[in-house]
């Protein structure tokens, strides 16, 4: 495992520094620079012993490949990697778990996305194949807006036998397909749930599919034939957070 790690962005900064100060090594500040939220993640940092360099924004873009940084950028231990045996300690604790499975979603940025309309919808975890699968990128971590840092995002080896276990534990898995004979609307989407959601162009993988106790589609009305993962994810989320309401 790589002993540090890049993070940047204001959101991912506040995320890491209000939670989890102790992962900070470095913290790299744009000079002149001096906006309220900035100003409290650098005097937090410094409570934590944290050393603090103010820079020239080239040193920054470079420190991330020309990424959009907002003027901070950190170098940080790894964060905390969640497997198979986290999954079963959530659902053990957890009442009326919500979960939602990324197959085979590769872009960071759409990770980032669904990470936090995740966190806004009251998910408890975010399941994804160990392999095939967007990793935890500093991109990903800015994307997600500090949500990165709240959600466990649980990395199984086998999606499949993970999924046949959901069920055994009573979970209902609901997967996502435009050629289900249902729509969203349709469906009840109340108690113990996993929502699944495909890659795009692709959709979920066969044996995915097959796993899945129902599917629904998006009713779609214009010429576009899909909709972006991450839009498509908050939509069915915040069906299931409306149902559950109710």
């Amino acid at each position: 495992m790589a002993q540090s790690e890049w993070l940047y962005g204001i959101h991912a900064l506040e995320a890491v520094v209000e939670r989890e100060p102790e992962r900070l090594i470095e913290l790299f500040v744009l000079k002149g620079r001096d906006d309220e939220r900035l100003v409290n993640i650098v005097n937090q940092a410094r409570r934590f012993g944290v050393a603090v360099q103010f820079c020239q924004r080239r040193t920054l873009d470079d420190k991330v490949n020309g990424e959009q940084h907002q003027g901070v950028v950190a170098r940080a231990k790894p964060g905390r990697q969640y497997d198979e045996n986290d999954l079963d300690a959530l659902l053990n604790n957890t009442e009326q778990p919500l979960l939602l499975v990324l197959d085979g979603v590769t872009d960071p940025h759409n990770l980032g996305a669904c990470l936090r309309t995740a966190d806004a919808a009251g998910v408890h975890a975010i399941v994804v194949p160990k392999d095939k699968s967007a990793k935890l990128t500093a991109t990903a971590r800015k994307v997600a807006c500090g949500a990165a840092e709240v959600i466990p995002l649980i990395a199984v080896t086998n999606l499949s036998r993970t999924l046949k276990s959901l069920q055994q534990a009573g979970v209902w898995i609901v997967g996502t397909a435009g050629e289900a004979q249902q729509t969203l609307y349709d469906c009840k989407l109340t108690g113990p749930m996993a929502l699944v959601m495909g890659a795009e162009g692709k959709g979920m993988r066969r044996l995915t599919r097959e796993h899945c106790d129902e599917l629904v589609k998006l009713p779609m009305a214009g010429s576009v034939s899909s909709l972006n993962v991450s839009v498509a994810t908050g939509i069915c989320l915040y069906e299931i957070v409306r149902q559950r309401q109710h």
